[in-house]
């Protein structure tokens, strides 16, 4: 089974508008709510991809409720912890000529709800792949990636980690089965500019000297790179589409890629991947499966 884990939920609340005028009263044409959070988006994707997985996470309040049940009329089985007090944020984007977002904080997570979620870990078995994506809330340790590896690091369990910087590197130790920087936080990460797909690679394969076991870079329009396991490089071009949503498009080549895997296959991986990514950033929202498949058909492949 798959388990993804999402510390802050959100209901993203997306306006569609004219020049936005600050002081005034301004009209949007239309407005969409999705339920996301990194986590929930791959578990989104990867049931459009036919692959089941558990979303687990926090949720509080009268919001915590409308996501829980956004989630599962996706198809998606839920796990989440109810916090006491607070309630899951709201992200407000708004998309007018340029995006802008105004995203809320969420609720505090404390110590007896982290407990249950590791209570939840704890029943993790063989073979199961754990997605860890997006930033650490205040409240939480800034080690809880590395607690949580390190709690299954006694199983032979496959981890995905969708971070940056420190919170990167500092997972490496555990040997997880995926890392996914895009190519300017693998630039951050070594401090320098990387200008093309071997000097990206360079950087790749020391991270797999740290401990990473596959390197999936993103690089936007220039397409992907991923270093497998077995030390082979793959490279893969962009789709072919036009632009209209940057959100998720990370989760979803996440999603793809690890619905790709299932066979062994990293090549096929790493198109899917590339698809799934390509089309959520040619959709309004996360992709539907149709989208897709279109974008596998630039590649001549088929799901």
């Amino acid at each position: 089974m798959i388990y993804t884990v999402t510390f802050n939920p959100a209901i993203d609340y997306v306006m569609h508008g004219d020049n936005i005028e600050i002081g005034v009263v301004n009209r949007f044409r239309n407005e969409e709510i999705y339920f996301g959070g990194k986590g929930i988006n791959v578990s989104i994707i990867l049931s459009k991809l036919g692959v089941k997985s558990i979303a687990l996470g926090f949720v509080a309040g009268f919001t915590g409720k409308a996501i829980e049940k956004g989630v599962k009329e996706n198809g998606i089985e839920t796990d989440f912890i109810h916090l006491k007090n607070g309630f899951s944020r709201i992200n407000v984007k708004i998309k007018s000529g340029v995006e802008t977002e105004i995203n809320g904080n969420g609720p505090d997570i404390d110590d007896e709800a982290l407990e249950e979620l590791f209570n939840k870990l704890d029943r993790l078995k063989d073979g199961d792949i754990i997605v860890l994506a997006g930033s650490i809330p205040s409240s939480l340790p800034d080690n809880i990636y590395e607690n949580i590896l390190e709690r299954l690091s006694n199983r032979n369990i496959k981890a995905v980690v969708d971070a940056s910087g420190e919170l990167l590197i500092n997972v490496l130790k555990y040997k997880p089965f995926l890392i996914k920087p895009n190519n300017y936080e693998i630039s951050e990460i070594f401090d320098k500019k990387l200008n093309t797909k071997e000097e990206i690679a360079e950087c790749a394969a020391k991270l797999q000297e740290i401990g990473a076991k596959n390197i999936l870079v993103s690089m936007a329009d220039k397409g992907a790179i991923l270093l497998d396991e077995n030390g082979k490089l793959h490279m893969c071009n962009a789709c072919s589409g036009i632009m209209k949503n940057s959100v998720g498009a990370g989760d979803s080549m996440v999603a793809g890629f690890i619905a790709g895997s299932m066979n062994g296959n990293y090549e096929y991986a790493l198109m899917l991947g590339t698809a799934s990514g390509g089309a959520t950033a040619f959709s309004d929202g996360l992709a539907e499966k149709e989208d897709i498949i279109r974008c596998m058909k630039q590649f001549d492949k088929k799901i």
